[in-house]
């Protein structure tokens, strides 16, 4: 086992592969899937689609349209494979993208939405909406889904997948102090939903 990395574990030696062996075996996946490979393609998305599944589903809080998002993010990324470069994990150069995808569903969504309007009852566009009263057990899902897309976006970014503002800001395309201020708008909002 000379030359391996690896961790003991007592008298035992556990041999693992160096990031930089990954990183290579990735990359010539990606070669191959732009060279026309589908099954290397295949491969990548069975690496990388539980964690785009994950991201999707934080940002959408629905399991179906994350599901939908995931194909979307992946059929994109097919399209744009050429414009991946390699300086980086291929994990990473998914990352803007599924939170691109996301965000432009919820953009169209919102816009198919404000279009749809009921006329068959007037009196009802008049009427504030009332909030739910609090049910018991509300959980931290639940309660994520009710925030604005924007401060879950910012909270399940930040607080869930670890960036920093900075990294927020350029993901989303809004400055520094907003991806602070929605952070801090969803932590308050959350508190308030679980009551705590």
């Amino acid at each position: 086992m000379e030359g391996l990395a690896g961790v003991a574990i007592g008298d035992a030696r556990i041999p693992m592969a160096e990031d930089q062996d990954r990183r290579a075996a990735e990359l010539r996946l990606v070669r191959a899937a732009q060279d026309g490979d589908l099954s290397a393609f295949e491969r990548l998305y069975r690496d990388n689609e539980r964690k785009v599944f994950g991201l999707c589903f934080r940002l959408s809080s629905d399991p179906a349209l994350a599901e939908e998002l995931t194909q979307e993010v992946f059929v994109r990324a097919w399209r744009k494979l050429k414009s991946f470069r390699g300086e980086s994990a291929f994990s990473s150069w998914l990352y803007p993208l599924t939170v691109n995808v996301a965000r432009s569903e919820r953009r169209s969504r919102q816009r198919r939405t404000a279009r749809i309007v009921a006329t068959e009852d007037p009196v009802s566009l008049e009427r504030t909406p009332v909030a739910p009263a609090p049910e018991a057990g509300f959980d931290l899902e639940k309660a994520m889904a009710a925030l604005p897309p924007g401060a879950r976006a910012v909270f399940v970014l930040h607080d869930v997948e670890g960036r920093t503002h900075e990294e927020i800001a350029a993901l989303l395309k809004l400055a520094t102090g907003t991806s602070k201020a929605q952070l801090f708008r969803a932590r308050r909002l959350l508190r308030e939903a679980l009551g705590s």
